[in-house]
């Protein structure tokens, strides 16, 4: 990165980080919709489902001002997505190029990309144009399978989900969190609180890619896209083993929702 980018990036890195904040509160709103509407499908209240991203951004469409708050969700959404890129290019925490490290720059960008995806579907959709309708995993593993060596696309593709799935339950197991938060701004009862909330969190969001992993292995095995599926089917899944399963998965992902917000206020954010 020559010293001219480097230059132009410090000069936009705090706007680049408030935004980043506003992407971790829209996250919060997100998977806090996803779980809060899981878990009253769990116990059987109204108005409950299972439901993704782009279902969890038509629940809030039709909130009071619900239009409004996409668009900031969108913004934040792609400040969010523009700091994951940013932070794979620059390597501010210097990940270096060893594998490890190109790894999880490779996951910032990826990161970045899929967020800069939902937030024009938010945007489209705070402004009427219905967005957040768009092709689903099985679509999308249909093209994949179309392929010369499809099958062995979405092998990799499940293993990558599966694998993101368990990195998620390594990190809610070893707890440390306390690396990228700024947690010695609460009290040590509060950030214990706060660190059990968030490892509940991860450990949800963990089983549910995984299962996402699984699904799409599936789909690979049995040459057939219909066994694809997303957060929404990863829940569904989980219902088929008891209200319970599905009620746990749900307070999960609103502990997430809650991860997010202490994300959002207490993240360490360095972009060059």
């Amino acid at each position: 990165m020559t010293a001219s980018a480097q230059a132009a990036v410090r000069d936009v890195a705090p706007w680049i980080e408030i935004l980043a904040r506003v992407g971790y509160a829209a996250k919060a709103v997100l998977y806090g919709t996803i779980g809060f509407l899981a878990a009253r499908a769990a116990f059987g209240w109204d108005g409950g489902r299972a439901t993704d991203t782009r279902g969890a951004l038509r629940a809030v469409r039709d909130a009071p001002f619900g239009r409004h708050i996409l668009l900031v969700i969108a913004a934040g959404l792609a400040g969010y997505g523009l700091w994951r890129l940013v932070e794979a290019v620059t390597d501010p925490e210097h990940r270096g190029t060893r594998p490890k490290g190109v790894a999880i720059r490779a996951g910032n960008a990826v990161r970045g990309l899929a967020h800069g995806a939902l937030a024009l579907a938010a945007f489209r959709l705070g402004l009427g144009s219905g967005g957040a309708r768009s092709q689903g995993p099985d679509g999308w593993t249909a093209r994949a399978l179309a392929l010369p060596a499809g099958e062995v696309l979405v092998w990799v593709g499940a293993a990558a989900v599966a694998g993101y799935g368990v990195y998620q339950l390594y990190r809610a197991w070893k707890a440390k969190l306390g690396r990228h938060l700024a947690l010695n701004r609460v009290s040590a009862g509060t950030g214990s609180v706060l660190v059990a909330v968030c490892r509940f969190g991860l450990a949800a969001r963990g089983a549910v890619f995984g299962l996402i992993g699984f699904l799409l292995g599936r789909a690979a095995a049995r040459h057939d896209p219909g066994q694809a599926g997303g957060v929404r089917e990863s829940l569904l899944t989980m219902a088929g083993f008891g209200r319970w399963a599905l009620a746990a998965a749900g307070i999960g992902l609103v502990a997430y929702g809650v991860y997010q917000l202490v994300e959002a206020r207490y993240r360490r954010i360095d972009v060059a």
